[in-house]
């Protein structure tokens, strides 16, 4: 858990969070190789926080593996880029 977790999650990340779950069908948009599980419990930022906060523009729904083997979105250049959830077989 990051620094900026450790006093708990508000009420309002909560309601963008969900929202962005449903957004994307629960299913996480990152698909790394060999860590992703495929459905969604988590919210990467794909923009620094402190630059873009919370808008679901730049918010995607992603599992554990996947958030935690990117990490910190300021580290990495170019951004990752999501998979399309429609090209995925139903």
């Amino acid at each position: 858990m990051s620094k900026r977790w450790a006093g708990g999650s508000t009420t309002a990340w909560r309601k963008v969070r969900a929202q962005v779950l449903q957004r994307d069908g629960y299913r996480c948009r990152l698909k790394l190789p060999g860590v992703c599980r495929g459905r969604a419990d988590q919210v990467h930022h794909t923009r620094a926080r402190e630059i873009a906060g919370d808008d679901p523009t730049h918010l995607l729904s992603s599992c554990g593996p996947c958030n935690r083997r990117i990490g910190d979105p300021t580290r990495h250049d170019p951004a990752p880029q999501p998979s399309a959830w429609w090209d995925e077989p139903a």
